[in-house]
């Protein structure tokens, strides 16, 4: 079965939290604090693989979720880190956000790795938090949370030559013909429905040749098989235009093909082109290619896949557009999500009313800072809120005008305002 476009949901794990420890062994008085750090939470790799071929392993949306980091422990002993997990897509693959669609990673060499979800960070014990002037902290961190992402993943078929025409222009007998690929032939429109694949061998050089499932009118709206295939035909760096000659009108099935090729954009009409005119070997044929000749004004290979005519000149043509073709970037590092750079306090926190009485401190930075501190003890709590005191929370409070007991929440604590 042929997959070319799955959702996948991948999920990071989250950091061991560190531990509150005291040291406590025969003829060691006062032994100090004794709490280890937590393990850092299992991240989520993309992994370029020549095992796979289809996107078939994803076709329901299925979930990755990578193990948590274990706790810290007594005796300064370290959680274990949680084994990092690596899915494994085939060459070709381009992997979006399904939020916004927005650019993830493109694989295009075999061992292509990608940090798509990065485990959470390990939280200190108490030791770390010795000091000459703290020398028995009852405080420890919280290991961070893991991410969690929802991804679409496209499969382009990495081809040197793309093979594009209405259906039933010969494309696939074609390509049989070529290649030992054993395309499906038949005399119905839309017989391929999967892109199909074969080596074309020319003198000592070789290159990949992808028969396309045909194109109609709309294809870029999706009608017919339209988007589903259209995009294999963007990593194509030379096409073959098959042009059927026993149709009604060649030249009108010319034009609708270059049109849908400029409506798909990504620079599809830029591509080398070699224009073959099929079916040589049906009645009629020689005066319509004549016709076509004079309205196309651009060379015309006229093929016979019954008498093999000139198909070994169009793999030569083919051979020579491929030398000077460039390697069009389905998408490039500029298509990443672009990254501004806030003023510090931006950065760090800002304070949304919701209703009267009740606010909500929110910013990544803050909750970040949050989730790390454990607020199960006395000493942790006071440091959330000599935190929270030292950005200038409480400043921000009173300038919105909070009043004593006014409830505000960070995360999911919440605690009453006094001024």
């Amino acid at each position: 079965m042929f997959i070319d476009r799955a959702i996948i949901e991948v999920r990071s794990g989250k950091g061991g939290d560190g531990r509150i420890a005291f040291r406590r062994e025969r003829g060691v008085p006062k032994g100090g604090p004794a709490g280890g750090n937590g393990g850092r939470g299992g991240s989520v790799y993309l992994r370029c693989s020549k095992t796979t071929t289809t996107l078939v392993n994803y076709r329901h949306s299925r979930t990755f979720i990578a193990d948590d980091g274990e706790n810290g422990d007594i005796k300064n002993q370290y959680g274990h880190a949680a084994e990092d997990i690596y899915i494994d897509l085939p060459i070709g693959t381009v992997v979006f956000l399904e939020e916004n669609h927005q650019f993830i990673c493109d694989f295009k060499e075999v061992g292509q790795t990608y940090l798509i979800c990065k485990g959470g960070r390990g939280g200190r014990g108490n030791s770390a938090f010795k000091s000459s002037r703290n020398k028995c902290p009852k405080i420890a961190e919280n290991g961070l949370p893991g991410e969690r992402k929802r991804l679409i993943l496209e499969l382009k078929l990495l081809a040197d030559v793309g093979v594009i025409g209405l259906p039933n222009a010969g494309k696939s007998t074609f390509i049989s013909c070529v290649t030992n690929c054993k395309a499906e032939i038949g005399d119905y429109a839309f017989t391929t429905i999967v892109p199909n694949l074969g080596v074309a061998k020319v003198e000592d050089e070789s290159f990949v040749i992808a028969d396309m499932p045909g194109l109609i009118k709309g294809a870029h709206l999706g009608k017919g098989l339209g988007l589903m295939f259209l995009r294999h035909i963007e990593r194509c760096r030379v096409l073959i235009h098959m042009v059927d000659m026993s149709s009604e009108n060649p030249y009108q099935d010319y034009l609708d093909i270059k049109e849908e090729l400029k409506n798909y954009g990504m620079h599809l009409l830029d591509r080398p082109e070699i224009i073959v005119a099929s079916k040589m070997d049906e009645e009629g044929s020689e005066e319509k290619l004549e016709e076509f000749k004079k309205q196309v004004q651009k060379e015309v290979i006229p093929i016979s896949c019954i008498t093999e005519e000139n198909l070994d000149r169009v793999l030569y043509k083919a051979k020579d557009l491929l030398k000077d073709a460039p390697i069009w970037p389905v998408y490039s590092e500029e298509d990443k999500e672009e990254v501004f750079n806030l003023d510090e306090e931006e950065k760090i926190f800002d304070i949304v009313k919701k209703k009267e009485g009740y606010y909500e401190i929110v910013g990544d930075r803050v909750i970040r800072t949050y989730n790390l501190i454990n607020i199960s003890t006395d000493e942790g709590m006071l440091r959330l809120l000599t935190y929270l005191n030292k950005i200038g929370v409480d400043q921000k409070l009173h300038e919105i005008g909070a009043q004593t007991g006014d409830t505000v929440k960070i995360a999911d604590f919440e605690f009453e305002y006094y001024e």
